[in-house]
């Protein structure tokens, strides 16, 4: 009763969406989760954005897989999950952030991207009311979205439960257990449960738990503020980052759902590390200061509400997906640095042709910069 072909811990951005991908392939999957739900972690902090718009190999192949997934969810299934084919919009506005934009662009269309360069006009087409003093142009990829993380969660858990996986809720995983260099299964609040796959996929609590199987990985979670405006006809197409770093940011970014809310987020500098999920005083001076200076109409809108959520970092901003040579049958899917939403599906696919034995060099190459034992030395430059 309680062994199975593959445990997953945690029910979340890439937990979930792997669950349902084995399960499709008629494994006999588990995926315990500590909350009462699946998604309840930073699942729903997220704000939605979906992109392959990112500096790395990787992160494109993977975006780019994750895109295919979300943009056919509706027809392949009839469920709306707020999916929109908005766009990403990069607008620079010195000489230096051009100059970076431009040489990625290279490596970004090689690798299969739909983006350009487009001059200021045209930006200012995609986002009426723009500031154009000084803008130089900007970066658009016409593929990118968005959609609902609530919506899709409980549609990639619906799906799962469908295709026969089992999950637990309200059970914590307290240790991996293992026979010398093998995985055995896991220990809980409430029992054990064997298999000969384990895979972490906890988010930010994917450090402590990975310690129990005696690997280490460089995971810690930061803090980021998001929030949401009433409904407003703003004429803003798609998803706008404004990467040029603020007082007290490095960036920001939004866009208006498929509700018409403005959903906004900020990458708060300094950053703050920890585990506090409580709002603060400084979040919306910060990026409503920012907002209007981008975009001057915005500036009597009124928001809704704010929240904060928790972004799993690894020192250079690329996630760790591993098959670590050290614990056979321990798999690790950690540190999303807060893009566990719109990579979770991509990585889900790619993961569980791997774990059922695809051959296929595809989904090797589509997680190779993802690897555990990499120098960390390099920064992701689309956070």
């Amino acid at each position: 009763m309680n062994s199975y072909d593959i445990i997953i811990i945690g029910a979340g951005s890439v937990g979930t969406p792997l669950a349902m991908f084995l399960a499709e392939k008629k494994k006999k999957v588990l995926i315990i989760d500590s909350l009462a739900s699946a998604g309840q972690g930073q699942n729903k902090a997220a704000i939605g954005g979906i992109r392959a718009t990112h500096s790395d190999i990787s992160k494109i192949k993977i975006g780019l897989e994750s895109i295919k997934i979300f943009s056919d969810w509706k027809k392949k299934t009839g469920m709306d999950i707020g999916w929109m084919k908005n766009g990403y919009c990069f607008p620079v506005y010195s000489e230096s952030d051009e100059r970076m934009l431009k040489d990625m662009l290279k490596v970004q269309q090689s690798h299969g991207l739909n983006i350009k360069w487009i001059n200021n006009k045209e930006i200012a087409a995609l986002a009426p009311g723009i500031n154009e003093k000084d803008l130089r142009g900007g970066t658009f990829s016409p593929d990118d979205g968005s959609a609902s993380p609530l919506l899709a969660q409980n549609a990639f858990y619906e799906y799962a439960l469908k295709a026969g996986a089992v999950f637990k809720f309200k059970e914590k995983v307290s240790t991996i257990l293992k026979n010398k260099n093998i995985v055995k299964g896991v220990v809980t609040d409430k029992g054990e449960y064997f298999a000969p796959i384990v895979v972490n996929a906890a988010g930010a609590y994917a450090k402590e738990i990975s310690k129990t199987a005696g690997i280490d990985v460089p995971v810690r979670p930061d803090c980021h503020e998001a929030g949401i405006t009433e409904p407003v006809q703003t004429g803003i197409k798609p998803m706008m980052v404004d990467i040029n770093p603020g007082q007290k940011s490095k960036n920001y970014y939004f866009y208006s759902n498929s509700e018409k809310q403005i959903i906004f987020c900020l990458t708060p500098s300094p950053t703050i590390w920890g585990d506090d999920r409580r709002s603060t005083s400084q979040f919306l001076p910060e990026i409503s200061k920012r907002m209007i200076q981008l975009i001057p109409k915005l500036s009597n809108i009124k928001v809704r509400r704010i929240w904060r959520g928790l972004y799993p970092m690894t020192p250079d901003g690329f996630p760790i997906v591993d098959f670590p040579e050290q614990l056979k049958g321990y798999v690790l899917a950690v540190g999303m640095c807060g893009q566990g939403f719109m990579l979770g599906p991509g990585l889900g696919r790619a993961l569980s042709n791997i774990i059922t034995g695809d051959k296929s060099q595809e989904n090797r190459e589509r997680i190779k910069g993802f690897e555990l034992n990499r120098k960390f030395e390099g920064q992701e430059k689309l956070k």
